[in-house]
């Protein structure tokens, strides 16, 4: 008897542990979706259209730029652009304040950017920073040694395509009718010639994705951005993503078919450290090349969600 509530404490003891470092990781990981460069930078810098480590992001039209100054505007143009109601080119600008602008003490030239919270946000977003440094960056690198390359892009297309509700939900609210039947087109065509959405097979008929989430249909409704905000493990956000993101979450299928938490758990673990494998080395430098990387990210986040609505 008492071997048996040794093992059974042992047990729930291992299952805890586990717990905190999935919640850990997975709150790093949803920086994997927004920030490439020590966590941070991704989400400003990655094209409208595309999702990080996806196939169709054009790694190579980055890599080669460079260092940044930080008043230059740096042009990101996807591989595939979406056609019709959706992105192609995205200008994504880099930090607005200047140098002499720290020294003299003048007021930062982006105050359109909405940050009343901004002491709050950059501590908040040196330790999210700084914990996928230390921890969720390892990890991926140990991954990335088991795992090879193209099949992680296998698992990445296959998680792209079980979340293909909320995208064309979006599209439907939005009014981009073309938009919610590529989406729908593609899932058919990747789950079924694409072997469960392993392969992108409908892009060989030139069907092409469609990103658009809750907040972009909120903005498209006239709802007002809100104030930006950073929260521990999460990307950036505005008040109104978050909301967004909140029913966006709601709305992915997973959510309801995965009939254990540890299961749903472990299959958001595995997406987080395969995102953030497929972004290891992209951006690589660029916080060294930018006189402040916060007002970086955040007005090249807030810029480019706004070019997304507009699309």
């Amino acid at each position: 008897m008492p071997r048996v509530l040794i093992g059974r404490l042992r047990f729930a003891t291992a299952l805890w542990t586990v717990a905190i470092a999935v919640v850990a990781l997975a709150g790093c990981g949803g920086l994997s979706n927004g920030v490439r460069t020590e966590s941070s930078l991704l989400i400003v810098l990655e094209p409208a259209g595309s999702s990080p480590g996806r196939p169709d992001f054009d790694q190579s039209s980055i890599a080669s730029s460079s260092p940044v100054d930080p008043s230059a505007v740096l042009p990101v143009t996807p591989v595939m652009g979406e056609g019709g109601d959706d992105g192609a080119e995205v200008t994504i600008a880099q930090a607005q304040t200047t140098t002499e602008d720290k020294e003299t003490g003048g007021p930062p030239s982006d105050e359109e950017d909405n940050d009343p919270w901004e002491r709050f946000n950059e501590k908040v977003f040196e330790f999210n920073r700084q914990t996928d440094r230390f921890v969720l960056k390892p990890v991926a690198q140990v991954y990335s040694v088991i795992v090879p390359e193209p099949f992680q892009l296998m698992i990445a297309n296959g998680f792209d395509n079980i979340s293909f509700v909320p995208r064309m939900v979006n599209s439907l609210l939005q009014l981009k009718v073309g938009g919610a039947s590529r989406e729908l087109s593609r899932f058919l065509i990747n789950s079924t010639l694409g072997i469960g959405g392993l392969f992108d097979a409908a892009k060989y008929w030139g069907i092409e994705k469609s990103r658009e989430d809750f907040g972009q249909t909120l903005g498209v409704w006239g709802v007002s951005p809100g104030p930006y905000l950073i929260v521990p493990f999460m990307e950036p956000m505005t008040v109104r993503d978050g909301i967004g993101r909140g029913v966006d979450s709601l709305m992915n299928p997973m959510s309801y078919f995965i009939p254990f938490i540890w299961t749903g758990i472990s299959l958001k673990l595995g997406e987080i450290v395969n995102d953030r494998a497929l972004n290891l080395d992209l951006f690589q430098g660029f916080e060294e090349s930018v006189v402040d990387l916060y007002s970086a990210v955040r007005h090249g986040y807030l810029r480019r969600r706004e070019q997304l609505i507009k699309e």
